[in-house]
Formats: structure tokens, sequence, C-alpha cells
């Protein structure tokens, strides 16, 4: 894997890893962004009580999905086109940036007119025809690893869009589907070392579906924190128990600003910026 892009060139030092800038915020080697809000949005009181407490907490990037793929037909799919509205309102009323998940290339023009980044979910991680979609646009990419891939097929998916000239990727450990039960998924906390070795593109990780447990979702910030991570997603909600979609991992606002308070003390120690 020596000749494709998203592979590491040169040793492991500070300069070999690759910042993606969006704005004000920085992404990558050196700095701890995190990116808050709901699972899905679902109304306009929802979506600005959320930013304006995940601004306050600390976090750089608003999380807001308006396309849910979910298991069953019948659950909630998100609100859809009329949900853009609410990336506009967010952008007047925060200085947050916003990113959103993908889920058809034919949605990628008009969404990617109303957002700062794209996100591409675990369950696209191999809709090959959607990651060259994305790569074509100017956007910065979270791209999610399948919850069966290994690291190669990670860093192909990611190859996907860096061919297309979109060198702005990101790359997300969201947990990966083991025998354990307990939890929702097995958070593989390797990946994020392992990626550095193998890659110099940024990784963050997601607590929230890696645990599928709001008991577990500082415990795995914080681990991800420490293993070198470079940064977060994390699921975030007025009422998580009112939340039509994943509620059950998602933090209260008190909870989200009690664990930013816990990560900027640790992230001090480990010299990250926040």
């Amino acid at each position: 894997m020596e000749k494709l892009k998203a592979t590491k060139v040169g040793k492991a030092n500070p300069e070999s890893y690759s910042r993606i800038r969006v704005k004000d915020v920085e992404i990558g080697e050196g700095h701890f962004t995190v990116t808050a809000g709901p699972c899905a949005l679902e109304s306009v009181e929802q979506a600005l009580a959320t930013a304006r407490a995940v601004e306050q907490a600390g976090a750089r990037i608003f999380r807001g999905s308006i396309f849910k793929p979910r298991t069953s037909p019948y659950s909630f799919q998100g609100l859809g086109r009329e949900g853009v509205d609410l990336f506009r309102l967010v952008q007047q009323e925060t200085h947050l940036l916003v990113e959103t998940e993908v889920l058809d290339p034919r949605h990628i023009e008009w969404v990617a007119e109303h957002v700062d980044l794209l996100r591409v979910g675990s369950r696209n991680m191999d809709n090959f025809e959607l990651l060259k979609e994305v790569g074509r646009t100017d956007l910065p990419v979270i791209l999610k690893r399948n919850m069966s891939a290994t690291y190669e097929e990670f860093l192909l998916a990611a190859e996907y869009i860096l061919a297309e000239g979109n060198e702005n990727v990101i790359l997300c450990e969201r947990g990966i589907r083991t025998f354990e039960t307990y939890t929702r998924n097995t958070l593989d906390l390797l990946a994020v070392p392992a990626i550095k070795e193998l890659s110099h593109l940024p990784i963050i990780v997601d607590p929230s579906h890696g645990s599928g447990r709001r008991s577990f979702v500082a415990s795995a910030s914080r681990a991800a924190l420490a293993a070198g991570a470079d940064g977060l997603l994390v699921e975030v909600h007025p009422e998580p128990e009112h939340a039509r979609s994943d509620g059950f991992q998602s933090l209260s606002l008190p909870e989200f600003e009690h664990l930013m308070n816990e990560l900027r003390r640790l992230a001090a120690v480990l010299d990250k910026k926040m």
C-alpha cells in the first residue's frame, strides 16, 4: 500500500500528518476537535438548543443528520431535504461549523451548498460511487469505518475519495461488530495508533456508536484522547429519553458539558489543543 495517497510517507513525526483547516477550525495532529450534536435533526427547537449548548461547552463542529439509514424501514429516516433550513439557522445563531451525512450521490450537490463538511457513514464505506462523488467536492469528508472493515479496507475506501482530488479526508473509528452483545459495538481504540502508523490522515473517534450506551461515552471519549485521536464525534440531545433516533447513546446537555471539562484537563496534560 506504499504507493497509495492515504498511506504515510516518511517517518512518524508531527510534520508527517495531514492537518485539515476549515475556516478557523483545525483538525489533525496536535489538536483535539470535538464535533457534537443529535443523531438526527428533529425540529428548530431541538437543533438550536443543542447547537448553542455544545458551542458553549467547547465543541467546534455541529453534527446534524437529515438523512438516516435505519435498519428498519419503519424507523425515523430523518427530515430529508426540508432539514437544510436548520443548518442555516445553526450557522446564523452560532459560530459552529456544520457537518451532515450524505447517503445518495444525487443529494451531494445541494447538501454541499449548506454545510462545511460531509460525512459518509459506516454503512456506505463500501459505496464506491458515493465515495467518488464526495471526492469531487471541495468539502472535507468524514469517513466512518464499516463495522466489519479491516484497516486496509478502511484506507482503501479513503483512497476512492483521495483519487478524485479531495485530499481533505478525516477517518472515523466508530466501533466494530464482535461476539459481545452488552455494547452496541466494540470500540477498536487500537485503530487510532494503527491508522497513525499506516496513514497521514487525521482520525477521530465516535464513542456514541462505539459503545451504544450513554454511561460508557465519557470513558470511551477519554480513552480516545489518551490513545492519540484527533477528535470526537459525539451524539448529544436536549432530551435523550425522547430522541427519535439513538437516544440511549446520546448525552444530555449537562453531561456533555461535564465531559468537555474533563477532556480539557486531559488535553492539557497530553499537550493537545481544544
